[in-house]
């Protein structure tokens, strides 16, 4: 039986704290997954609308972290979505997950992204006993590659033609972060 994930809050400084997604997040998330710069990266649904981000904050989400097959946090500045980080892949047998995240546009440029990704990356590997903690990021996303060196994960190499977007195939870096790493 797979366990479900419990409803995680992980606070990463006084300013940030991370939380599941909730209706009300549904502006921030048309948003960031409009914007050609987080569609460059992500395979997201085209057109996203309104109607999905309610679907996803008050079903999708809730629903893959009862099952256990995901995690999805809204990273919150006093109380705002200002990013989201995502568990996927998640095996509980091997104790592995893939995070992947995106900076809502208003939100760049700050710095959040690298200390939220590291809080909850430890979250996961101190509570809940995650032994192995992935991302798997483009080679030309700068931004996501320097969030990854930042946030403490180490660059093991290139699967390629790992990926796709809208824009096609294309290869991934993958960096881990393990206990031994903490």
């Amino acid at each position: 039986m797979v366990p479900s994930f419990p409803s995680l809050i992980v606070t990463i400084d006084q300013e940030l704290v991370a939380s599941e997604v909730r209706q009300g997040d549904e502006e921030v998330l048309v948003a960031a997954c409009t914007d050609a710069t987080t569609r460059l990266w992500l395979p997201l649904p085209d057109p996203y609308t309104p109607e999905l981000a309610r679907e996803w904050c008050a079903a999708i989400a809730p629903a893959m972290r009862t099952a256990g097959t995901g995690l999805v946090l809204a990273v919150r500045e006093h109380g705002d979505m200002v990013a989201n980080i995502d568990a996927k892949r998640v095996d509980w047998r091997a104790r592995t997950c893939e995070l992947s995240y995106w900076t809502a546009p208003h939100a760049r440029g700050r710095g959040i992204l690298p200390r939220a990704l590291r809080a909850i990356a430890e979250s996961l590997i101190r509570e809940l006993g995650f032994e192995r903690i992935e991302l798997r990021i483009a080679p030309k996303n700068a931004a996501s590659l320097r969030v990854a060196e930042k946030a403490g994960f180490l660059r093991e190499g290139t699967a390629r033609n790992a990926g796709f977007t809208d824009a096609g195939r294309n290869d991934l870096v993958i960096w881990s972060l393990i206990p031994e790493d903490l």
